[in-house]
């Protein structure tokens, strides 16, 4: 499970918004599946249907994840026209083993928000919760 703090899910769809129709991309950092901070980073590929994190901006969110006590808890990007689940492009480009991958769409009026997991190469859903952080 991960948890979403309603501001980190809004930074997230104001992200996806703001790069449409580019699909956006970034990092969520947190700890024990719970998000504190969200870092934006740019799709090196500018395309609708992919992305690419920048290296250099993926290092310096790692060096401020470890200065700050936090680890990668995610990989988010959009689907800005189709819905929120790993698409065959998603899958064949995951590559970091035992991270989240999630998904916003914005093909409906509503946005929708999935988490998934790979497991033995199959992305499994797993509940993503716009919840403040439980104590």
């Amino acid at each position: 499970m991960i948890v979403l703090p309603p501001h980190i899910a809004s930074e997230i769809i104001a992200h996806a918004r703001e790069d449409a129709p580019v699909e956006a991309c970034g990092l969520l950092a947190g700890a024990d599946g719970v998000v504190q901070r969200c870092y934006r980073l740019t799709n090196r590929d500018r395309s609708p249907e992919h992305f690419t994190l920048v290296p250099q901006e993926q290092f310096a969110a790692a060096k401020d994840m470890r200065a700050n006590g936090l680890q990668a808890v995610a990989v988010y990007h959009s689907h800005p026209a189709s819905p929120a689940r790993m698409s065959d492009e998603d899958l064949r480009l995951a590559v970091a083993p035992g991270i989240r991958y999630v998904i916003v769409s914005l093909m409906s009026e509503e946005p929708d928000i999935r988490s998934f997991i790979l497991q033995d190469g199959v992305p499994v859903e797993e509940p993503a919760l716009v919840q403040e952080s439980p104590e």
